[in-house]
């Protein structure tokens, strides 16, 4: 086991970005049938983050981060962000996801960490 010097925000989604989804188009490549909100919560993203000390340290971190996080998650949905809000708020970003803080990482694998940019958000 290794401990990274990482910390970790773990992303749960809320209703109003399960409504979202489900307005998606289902012919989506994506979505193919209908996704609940208790579906989307069996299992959230974790993001790694800079290794942070104390609890108050997360919010500056996401102050910074929080429009990529969000890209991210509807780009999981929407690749080409045709159904994306006009508007991308850290307002609606944390009324779209509850986030935990996770101050400590640990790797407990045996296998190399591989890393793939993912550069090809929408703006």
């Amino acid at each position: 086991m290794k401990l990274l010097n990482r910390s970790a925000i773990a992303l749960l989604a809320r209703a109003p970005f399960a409504q979202w989804v489900a307005s998606l188009p289902l012919e989506s490549e994506l979505v193919s049938v209908p996704v609940s909100l208790d579906e989307l919560q069996k299992e959230g993203n974790v993001y790694l983050i800079n290794e942070v000390e104390e609890e108050a340290d997360f919010a500056e971190i996401l102050k910074d981060s929080w429009q990529d996080i969000f890209k991210n998650e509807l780009g999981a949905w929407d690749e080409f962000g045709d159904h994306w809000p006009e508007a991308l708020t850290y307002d609606l970003f944390v009324e779209w996801f509850e986030c935990a803080n996770q101050i400590m990482a640990f790797d407990v694998s045996d296998d190399v960490l591989l890393v793939a940019p993912l550069d090809n958000l929408p703006e």
